[in-house]
């Protein structure tokens, strides 16, 4: 539940309220000539407003702020699903997994390198081949051979290492 929306919501009707209820107020102290000129009622649509108007626009703030941190919350819980089916099976199709989880190619590819930045995931990918697995990458040393082609790979350290025979990307953790 994103609260942040909720508050934004509610700040945003609390100064809207404030302004109908002061409004009515005086309109109807108006009506029955209560007040002698406009003066007096003026001023108290003046206050109200000095209360209404920040309200709504730290409700304002907030609200975008929460749809904001609604979109953020909705891309890990992709990631999160991302990680789930690749350690779940092994192996994954890259076009089956952007489907499971209702994204492009291009933003699946995000979230691998996100997941790898963050040390979530290790494995290896062959963007031609269209797989992702996920293994024990993080075992290899030096001298050790590419998982899909067997050629021989360099590691210079953590994060993505390319094989330079089939371009498989190898990624590595701590």
């Amino acid at each position: 539940m994103n609260t942040g929306k909720t508050l934004g919501i509610i700040l945003i009707a609390a100064g809207l309220g404030i302004c109908l209820i002061a409004t009515l107020w005086l309109g109807a102290g108006i009506a029955i000539s209560k007040y002698d000129d406009f003066a007096a009622p003026l001023l108290g649509l003046g206050i109200a407003l000095i209360i209404a108007v920040p309200l709504a626009g730290i409700g304002v703030f907030i609200l975008v702020h929460g749809k904001g941190e609604e979109k953020q919350m909705a891309y890990a819980k992709q990631e999160r699903k991302l990680l789930g089916l690749v350690q779940a099976h092994g192996q994954v199709d890259v076009a089956q997994a952007a489907l499971e989880i209702d994204v492009n190619r291009d933003t699946l590819k995000e979230m691998v390198y996100d997941l790898v930045h963050k040390g979530f995931f290790a494995g290896y990918i062959n963007w031609d081949e269209g797989m992702l697995y996920s293994q024990d990458a993080s075992k290899l040393k030096a001298g050790s051979r590419c998982p899909n082609c067997q050629g021989e790979l360099e590691l210079a350290g953590k994060g993505v290492v390319s094989c330079p025979y089939c371009g498989t990307e190898i990624f590595l953790t701590e």
